[in-house]
């Protein structure tokens, strides 16, 4: 799951699924997501270091998985498709 600004830009509605193949990793999912819509290059992750942006987050099976190293395995039911990969844009508003 996307926040909604970048749903608009990737230009998709609702959930994204992806095949991702084994192991189903924080960098993995990323790796297939930028792959597949190239556009969000550089907007979860800084396209240099490859770390997550200071204002999005990641959360599975109710885990707040945002501070996980990159090769971290997700679980079970994340990689089984039976429960989302969130990525949460926290911007402040004015």
């Amino acid at each position: 799951m996307l926040p909604a600004h970048l749903r608009v830009l990737a230009g998709v509605q609702g959930e994204v699924e992806l095949d991702v193949p084994g192991p189903v990793t924080l960098c993995t999912v990323l790796d297939a997501l930028e792959a597949r819509y190239p556009v969000l290059r550089g907007t979860i992750r800084d396209r240099a270091t490859g770390r997550r942006r200071a204002f999005v987050r990641f959360f599975a099976c109710e885990q707040d998985l945002s501070h996980d190293p990159p090769g971290s395995v997700l679980p079970e039911r994340v990689a089984a498709g039976a429960e989302p990969f969130m990525v949460v844009g926290a911007m402040a508003g004015g």
